[in-house]
């Protein structure tokens, strides 16, 4: 049957047009680095497992990466998590950037001229 690919799986309907052919998608190979060199700045991903972690958060921060942080390792640390959360609340002051939750586990921290559109795309 056609349609039997990546999107029909996941949603499991058929397409509009029987005749559509579907290709899975290769994950693995969406994470090949694309172009070579370095660049102005990364998205640098971190998984909080202490307040050990906060300054080498912070220097990526100052040195103007975006970090997306991870704090689920952290989450039933109330203590903790509140430090982290100042602590990472008072670098995106320092550096005039700004910073969000993504749902319940995951901070995105910015640099100076990024900030985070809290509205949700729909891509509609």
């Amino acid at each position: 049957m056609a349609g039997k690919g990546f999107l029909s799986k996941v949603l499991g309907s058929k397409p509009a047009n029987e005749s559509e052919e579907y290709t899975e998608i290769d994950f693995g190979a969406m994470e090949q680095q694309v172009g070579s060199g370095p660049a102005e700045t990364y998205v640098r991903v971190a998984e909080l497992s202490g307040l050990g972690q906060i300054p080498e958060l912070k220097r990526e921060i100052y040195n103007g990466n975006i970090v997306v942080v991870d704090i689920t390792l952290i989450k039933g640390d109330n203590l903790t998590r509140d430090r982290a959360l100042k602590d990472l609340k008072q670098v995106a002051a320092d550096v005039r950037g700004d910073i969000a939750g993504i749902g319940d586990h995951m901070i995105i921290v910015t640099p100076m001229s990024i900030k985070v559109d809290r509205t949700k795309f729909t891509g509609k």
